[in-house]
């Protein structure tokens, strides 16, 4: 009888990982989220055996909402409070929630000045990132808006992208520029300028003090931003190469430095991928924007400019950077969050729909 078991479940962990690998050529574009899903799911793609552990056979990746009137969604967040995760559609200058307990979605707040990033306190109040005024602003217990951030050095900031909140209290967060470089998600500087106020960079808000601090501003164009289970380290994504030719398309990692400066900045993760077509095998690049960090370390991030089997979230593991795994969309994802009342539930925006899958790990801070 045990004979038998253990059999069987050999062969089914042999066909699963042959349905993974055989996902990894095929396109995610045709799957239609309508119909049932056969598991495991054949666009959760293991590339490494270290995936196995995360990657559930039993659970599907969902569409929780779609429109065709959504432009560009980014920017989730959850809410542990009040079971909710909240996220941006920058040009139509909305936040928007979805509900966990009945999968309710509405408009949060009009307008939101082109809020790309959200993330939470440790007070429960939300942080926003904004593209229009170019400005980082905390929302209220009593719905007033406090500025944060809005200049450095007695220039505008660029445009916030995305940011996280570290235990201190401190917001750490990016400021690459896509907002003040068109009217579509901001409000263009019309100065001619890849930079369009100042050179871009990585800031961090003293929450004693209220400053500005410039952390790092060796990286082209600094996007997606974690910190490590332990806040001893900082990921931040580089999609420079949207503007400048020479710009690696990676994720880079610094030393944080008594909680308070970088050092020892160097790249983490390469967006390379090996991928097989009809006329063999190709390398190609995409960007990373929005990530995250699990409790093990890991590295999750939203990938795409692809296409299909590439498009989606790319895994990385935390000593080499070594790409482990893939959650294959139908659309560029833009940025993911966990969430859930077990915080092991993987949120993703990706371009018109708000996805999530359930993952056997948890997301390492609080948003």
């Amino acid at each position: 009888m045990t004979q038998s078991v253990q059999t069987d479940r050999r062969s089914f962990l042999t066909a699963a990982t042959a349905m993974a690998a055989a996902a990894f050529a095929r396109s995610a574009s045709a799957r239609d989220y309508k119909e049932p899903t056969r598991y495991p799911d054949p666009d959760i793609v293991k590339l490494d055996k270290r995936f196995n552990k995360y990657a559930l056979g039993n659970t599907p990746i969902q569409r929780l909402y779609h429109s065709d009137k959504m432009l560009w969604a980014e920017g989730p967040a959850w809410n542990g409070v009040g079971r909710y995760l909240l996220w941006s559609d920058i040009p139509n200058d909305l936040q928007m929630r979805w509900l966990e307990e009945d999968n309710h979605v509405s408009v949060f707040r009009s307008p939101a000045g082109n809020s790309n990033g959200n993330t939470f306190d440790h007070q429960g109040r939300q942080i926003s990132f904004q593209h229009g005024p170019r400005r980082v602003v905390r929302y209220e217990y009593d719905g007033t808006v406090t500025v944060l951030a809005s200049e450095f050095s007695g220039k505008s900031l660029n445009a916030p992208n995305d940011g996280v909140v570290h235990p201190n209290g401190d917001i750490w967060f990016t400021d690459p520029g896509y907002g003040g470089l068109m009217n579509y998600e901001g409000t263009s500087a019309n100065n001619g300028s890849k930079q369009p106020f100042q050179k871009e960079a990585i800031y961090r808000i003293d929450s004693k003090t209220g400053k500005l601090f410039q952390v790092a501003d060796d990286i082209f164009k600094p996007n997606g931003i974690c910190f490590s289970p332990d806040y001893k380290k900082l990921y931040v994504a580089d999609t420079g190469a949207s503007h400048y030719d020479e710009a690696p398309k990676n994720i880079k990692v610094w030393d944080v430095v008594d909680e308070k400066t970088l050092k020892n900045g160097k790249e983490f993760a390469s967006m390379k991928l090996n991928m097989k077509d009809d006329h063999g095998e190709t390398e190609k690049a995409g960007f990373a924007d929005g990530i995250r960090c699990d409790v093990d370390g890991n590295i999750w991030a939203s990938a795409g400019w692809v296409g299909a089997g590439y498009d989606g979230v790319h895994v990385f593991e935390p000593k080499e950077g070594v790409r482990i795994g893939q959650i294959l969309l139908p659309e560029i994802c833009s940025n993911v969050c966990f969430g859930g009342s077990k915080r092991n539930r993987l949120f993703m925006t990706g371009s018109t729909s708000l996805y999530a899958v359930y993952v056997e790990t948890k997301g390492a801070h609080i948003t």
